[in-house]
This record gives structure tokens, C-alpha cells and sequence, in this order.
């Protein structure tokens, strides 16, 4: 029995993707759309059965997929990228109904088009890679970098195909065979791309999606003994929870997990160019890892800052994203909605006061959330050390550089960091103390394929982009010949 979701004409199925063919499931999960709680579609629930039908298809295909020519590889990854533009606003019509996220952003060229962008930036860096060499006296040494085997992907809810693709695009370019699984939250969008993957002549098993709850499917794929690798980006006790079961088969992770990272801007700051950058950490409803969620300000500029800020915000309208002049729609799930709204809730209990928002948009249930500000919190008080993931910031003034920077890394994360000065030689001093795998200096977002991302501390375990990926998802061999 085939099971499809239809959204504004747009098919999809709601099964897995096991060996190049739609597998259903018994049992199933309903996937609600956070714009108005309707059901989307009813989706296969894998278990037992259907892991180890994955990881099968996957370590058959993956010698093949191995030893296919790096050129056959890059023109694989190519042509999925080519499908995804092509297909791109079918791609951003689906996950705006699954995901919440604006529709004009997931149309935009930072959105589909930025996820599918990562099978060709990949494809290029892989036919640009050379094995290294080296001689010596009376020796040469040759270096040879190949996949691993089968991979197991596992992706959050709140960039779904742009996490998927950051993922998928590496490991399949390094070699390897993929099983992924998405988010119960969010699981349409990587339906759509394991079709993809047929049309642009990806051999059956090397690519698998399998879907299913975290605690039930995910967590039988991770402690397999089959998996060479697992990738995840989520929470801080899913990833302990992945790392414990992978641990009894020393299964390399990459984790990319939460933040709390700090949005520093000194007296000598661009505050226009500040405020607006301010604005878009409500981006995606706030629910972004890499968020400024901590505004640290000078003293001398503190109250300009909040007065400049509340005025930008006038306007700010959240609402349905479908609508064109709508600036942040729903957060994902009642889960968490309560969560937010219990962060905030109780750090208004302890003496914090919102500059603006502070609560639900409506009281009717639905799961849309007012933008909000935070001041007047006491310095290691929970909405100041802990990962929101809503739309909710903080304000807190700092005196001086030093204090900055301590207010700065004064939590367990180190995830990114935002920093405005005009002043050169200061945003080098500071940047280099900061405890951040990122540091955005008069920026915001901006993010090199090539580049590494990941963070410090309780924000995460490697590197993805670039070399980085490569260097995850391969074997290296040195083979060293006597002369």
C-alpha cells in the first residue's frame, strides 16, 4: 500500500526509501503543520524490521558506490542539485506546511536553493581533492582517502532539507552510503529528496530514508555495529544518548548541538547595522542553533540600543508564512511552545521585565509566539545560560571589554558568536577570545561552504563544511613503498 501527503497539488510519499523502492510500515505517525495544526499526512513508523533493512541495502551498495569514479560521483551530486532547482517551489511550498518557516525565505536564493547548493559546492570539492604524496630517503608515501561504509544521518526539525543536504552531500561525495533519518517534526522534505536522488541516477541503497521516532527507529540505527559514522545535530541529551550507544562500536559522531551565543556590540558600533541584525535572530521563530540570543551592550549605548531596537520591531508581523509581508510564523510543535513559553513565563516570576512580547501571540491554542525582549535578569539566571529555541532574547549592559567577554563565554555553550565594533584591532583581541566555533564580526549568517562550522563545549563534537566534512566521512590509508 502506498501512502502519499498532498499539499497545494504537491504529492509526496509518506513512506521510506529503502533500496531505491517506497517501503510502508504497519504502523504510522501523524505529521501536523504547525500553521494550523491540520494533519499533512499519516507516515510510516519504522522499527526493528525497517532499520536493518536500510543498513543491509547500504552495506551491499556501499563497495560499488566506493569504487565508482570520482567524476560519475560529482555528476551524480551535480544533477541533484540541477532536480532541486527545478523543483524548488515545490520544495519550499512543502516545507513551509511541514516546518513553519516563511515561504518567501524558503523561495529566496538563502533557502531551497542554498540546500541544494551543497551537492554542487560538494561535487566541485571533490574533484578538486588530490591524494597527498610524500618522498623520503629510500621511501615514497602515498596517502589514499576513501569512504567509510554506511553512515547514519540523523536531522532536526528546523531547517530540515538545508540540514539534510549539508549532511547527505558530504558523505555521499566521500563514498559512502547514506540512511537518514529525519525528524518525526518535519519528515516531508526528505521524502522528496530520496526521489530526487532516483532521477539523478543515484544506485539503489546508497541513499535510504527512513522514518520513525527518534527513541524507537533513530536509536536502533545509532548502536548498530554496521555504522561507520553518525552525524546529528540536536539537543545536548539526544546527542549523549547517541554517543553512549555508539560508544560500544567506537562509531565515530559529529554532533552539532544547541547555543546561547552572545550579540556583543560596542559604544563605537554601527547601531543602525546592529539593530537590524538584532531584528533577524527572530529569524525561523527563533528557533536557529546559531542565534545571537544574548544582546551584551555597552553601558554608554544600553538605552539608545533597546529604544532603537522596540522601534524596529513596530510592524514586526507574525502570522501565517504563506502571507507575503508576514515576519516569523508559528514555532514547530506544542512541545515546544510550552517550553518557550515556560522560559519565559518563569523568568518573569524572577524579576525580568519584557521590553516587549513576553507571552503567546493568541490565547486559542494556536502555536504562535510574540517576539520577545528581555531585560533586568540577574547574571546566571536560567534565560541567560540556557537554549531557548523561540524568539525570545536577552539585554544586559556590560562596562567594559573585559567584562564583555566574560558575560560572553559565561555558558556551557560556544557555538557562534556576533560581534560590532568599528574599531579593527579590537574586533581581532575579541574575537579571539571568544569561546565560538564562529565568530561573525559586523555580520551575521554568512557561511562558506568551504569553511568549518561546529562549536566548543556543550555545543558540539567536529567540524562540518569543506575539508572538514571530507576529512569525517573518509578512511585514510598511508601505504609507504622501500626504494
Amino acid at each position: 500500500m502506498m501512502n502519499f501527503a498532498h499539499i497545494d497539488g504537491i504529492v509526496v510519499s509518506t513512506d521510506h526509501w529503502i533500496d531505491g523502492e517506497r517501503v510502508s510500515s504497519a504502523r504510522r505517525f501523524d505529521d501536523h503543520s504547525p500553521i494550523d495544526g491540520g494533519l499533512l499526512a499519516r507516515v510510516s513508523r519504522g522499527g526493528a524490521a525497517e532499520a536493518d533493512l536500510a543498513l543491509s541495502a547500504a552495506t551491499k551498495a556501499f563497495p560499488e558506490w566506493r569504487d565508482t569514479p570520482i567524476e560519475r560521483r560529482a555528476a551524480i551530486l551535480r544533477r541533484m542539485h540541477d532536480l532541486i532547482v527545478e523543483r524548488a517551489e515545490d520544495f519550499a511550498q512543502v516545507e513551509t506546511a511541514d516546518q513553519g518557516g516563511l515561504l518567501s525565505y524558503y523561495t529566496g536564493e538563502r533557502g531551497i536553493r542554498r540546500s541544494a547548493s551543497n551537492f554542487s559546492a560538494f561535487a566541485d570539492m571533490l574533484l578538486e581533492r588530490t591524494d597527498p604524496a610524500f618522498t623520503g630517503d629510500g621511501y615514497r608515501s602515498r596517502v589514499s582517502i576513501t569512504g567509510t561504509g554506511p553512515v547514519v544521518l540523523v536531522n532536526p526539525w528546523n531547517g530540515p532539507l538545508l540540514l539534510e543536504s549539508w549532511k547527505v552531500a558530504p558523505a555521499l561525495a566521500a563514498g559512502n552510503t547514506v540512511v537518514l533519518k529525519p525528524s518525526e517534526w518535519t519528515p516531508l522534505t526528505a521524502s522528496m529528496l530520496a526521489d530526487i536522488s532516483a532521477a539523478a541516477g543515484l544506485p539503489p541503497g546508497v541513499l535510504n530514508v527512513v522514518q520513525g521516532l527518534g527513541e524507537e527507529v533513530g536509536a536502533l540505527l545509532v548502536a548498530d555495529p554496521r555504522v561507520r559514522r553518525i552525524s546529528f545535530t540536536g539537543s545536548v541529551p539526544t546527542a549523549r544518548a547517541i554517543a553512549t550507544a555508539a560508544a560500544h562500536n567506537l562509531t565515530p559522531c559529529s554532533f552539532e548541538l544547541g547555543g546561547k551565543s552572545p550579540f556583543v556590540v560596542f559604544a563605537d558600533a554601527d547601531l543602525d547595522a546592529a539593530v537590524r541584525t538584532a531584528r533577524r535572530q527572530f529569524s525561523n521563530a527563533g528557533q536557529v542553533c546559531l542565534i545571537g540570543s544574548r544582546l551584551l551592550l555597552a553601558e554608554e549605548i544600553y538605552g539608545e540600543f533597546l529604544d532603537r531596537f522596540t522601534a524596529a520591531m513596530d510592524g514586526f508581523t507574525v502570522g501565517d508564512p504563506r502571507d507575503t509581508d508576514t515576519d516569523m510564523g508559528p514555532l514547530i510543535h506544542h512541545e515546544q511552545f510550552q517550553r518557550v513559553d515556560g522560559f519565559v513565563q518563569r523568568a518573569l516570576s524572577d524579576g525580568a521585565r519584557a521590553v516587549f512580547g513576553g507571552g503567546p501571540l493568541r490565547d486559542d491554542g494556536s502555536l504562535y509566539y510574540r517576539p520577545t525582549l528581555l531585560v533586568d535578569m540577574e547574571p546566571g539566571a536560567e534565560i541567560v545560560t540556557e537554549e531557548v529555541f523561540g524568539p525570545v532574547l536577552t539585554a544586559q549592559p556590560f562596562a567594559s571589554e573585559e567584562e564583555a567577554i566574560a558575560m560572553a563565554n559565561g555558558t556551557r555553550y560556544g557555538l557562534t558568536a556576533t560581534l560590532f565594533t568599528d574599531d579593527e584591532v579590537r574586533a581581532q583581541r575579541v574575537a579571539e577570545r571568544l569561546n565560538a566555533g564562529t565568530v561573525w564580526v559586523n555580520c551575521f549568517w554568512i557561511r562558506d561552504l568551504r569553511a568549518p562550522f561546529g562549536g566548543t563545549g556543550e555545543s558540539g563534537v567536529g567540524r562540518e563544511g569543506g575539508e572538514w566534512s571530507f576529512d569525517f566521512y573518509s578512511e585514510v590509508k598511508n601505504t609507504v613503498t622501500g626504494e
